[in-house]
């Protein structure tokens, strides 16, 4: 039976919805890994899943035939650029991790992934694991992690601000709507002449992330230009967010370097921006997250882990998938950068209950994102179409940030980019 606190968790089921488009099936044939022979398995994943050479290491230790070849994106975009050039056409990695946004868009060529064997049915909270089942009822994609989001922030660059820094405060702090959350970002512009924030773009994320329909609704209707809670967003961003941000989008060499060198304060952290975090600012003291979110809670991200049907070592590859994704793997993962777990027994476990991040100021982690998934009560939904309308209105929020167009402007070159899809 589920606890109180995975209950909870699992609540993101009734938020998290997806139109799953899917086709026939398909399977493919390889030397599998038991057969003794070597083989090289390739992971594609994107930013930072936990997978470090030495947990990687576990398993070529573990099955000394099998070398493992680990390829890391830059940023989800540029991952499934790369999966949709090549899905069904050869050159995929044996592994490709893919991401909650465009995950729907992947389950429309199911018939163009392995199965997963079904000792792993039950494995995840019940809603990963149906987003992932086609309509042939074959499960295609590995859960790896989900994206409740707390507030990161550099403790010591809000002290030189006048601001509270302990987590408790800053909780207190942030504790309201994204009003509220902008107007301390006003106040810390006053007060130091730079801004509080990463990336424009990030709020827009989280804003966008609590509106259940967004871009399209079930019956395929499509009301991205019409949504007023769209619009509303892409106002506040525009108006109250960019004069706040250092950046207007995140993943580039820049954004990455200024996790060091204090060019903002706070960051909307899903766990897995954790290691983010922890990787491109090793050397800085500073850095706590405090169990808050703008308006309540989001998720942000959460990705499955598929094996396309047309690879050289299927079997090989689906047997190292299972492992990855295995509750003990997905803890390690969770120890390395933050990535917060799906599966049901890591959710259960005491390991996570009591887990802590040193990086982080010993902040417990574990404790932190579970009452942030507690929070989450919405998840917008997302078919086959999301990422390509969210990518364009970020994209227009790039245009005012650069000047290159007026926040009106911007906007109407989003609708005409919308209808012309």
């Amino acid at each position: 039976m589920l606890s109180r606190r995975t209950k909870a968790i699992a609540a993101l089921a009734g938020a998290a919805s997806f139109a799953l488009i899917a086709t026939g099936c398909a399977a493919g044939d390889d030397t599998a890994a038991d057969d003794g022979g070597p083989i090289e398995l390739t992971v594609a994943t994107f930013n930072n899943f936990g997978y470090t050479d030495e947990l990687l290491q576990e398993y070529m230790d573990e099955h000394p035939n099998v070398t493992i070849v680990h390829n890391v994106a830059a940023e989800s975009g540029d991952a499934r650029a790369n999966y949709f050039q090549k899905l069904g056409k050869g050159g995929l990695a044996d592994i490709e991790a893919v991401e909650i946004d465009w995950f729907a868009e992947a389950m429309q060529y199911s018939d163009l992934l392995a199965e997963a064997p079904d000792s792993v049915q039950g494995r995840w909270l019940e809603w990963k694991e149906a987003a992932a089942t086609d309509a042939d009822g074959r499960l295609i994609g590995f859960g790896t992690d989900i994206g409740p989001q707390g507030i990161c922030y550099r403790a010591d660059l809000f002290e030189a601000a006048g601001l509270p820094s302990d987590r408790e405060s800053v909780a207190d702090l942030f504790d309201g709507d994204w009003e509220n959350f902008l107007d301390v970002a006003d106040d810390y512009r006053e007060a130091t002449g730079k801004p509080m924030i990463d990336s424009a773009n990030s709020v827009l994320q989280g804003i966008v992330n609590q509106i259940e329909y967004t871009y399209t609704e079930p019956d395929g209707a499509v009301i991205a230009t019409e949504n007023p809670e769209i619009a509303d967003a892409y106002e506040l961003v525009t108006e109250r967010a960019i004069p706040n941000s250092a950046y207007s989008g995140q993943w580039s060499d820049d954004w990455f370097a200024s996790m060091a060198n204090g060019e903002f304060a706070t960051m909307l952290c899903p766990g897995w921006m954790l290691g983010v975090i922890s990787g491109s600012a090793a050397d800085v003291d500073g850095w706590d997250v405090a169990d808050v979110f703008p308006n309540g809670g989001g998720n942000w991200g959460g990705s499955y882990l598929t094996v396309p049907a047309d690879g050289e070592n299927v079997e090989a590859a689906l047997e190292l998938a299972d492992w990855l994704t295995s509750p003990e793997t997905q803890m390690k993962a969770f120890a390395n950068a933050g990535t917060f777990p799906s599966q049901v027994d890591a959710l259960e476990g005491e390991e996570l209950a009591s887990a802590t991040n040193e990086y982080f100021n010993d902040a417990p982690t574990g404790e932190i994102l579970s009452s942030r998934a507690e929070a989450v009560t919405v998840a917008p939904y997302k078919d086959a179409d999301y990422f390509k309308y969210h990518d364009a209105l970020q994209n227009a929020v790039n245009r005012v940030f650069d000047g290159s167009e007026d926040a009106s402007s911007s906007w109407n070159t989003w609708v005409a980019e919308v209808e012309a899809f």
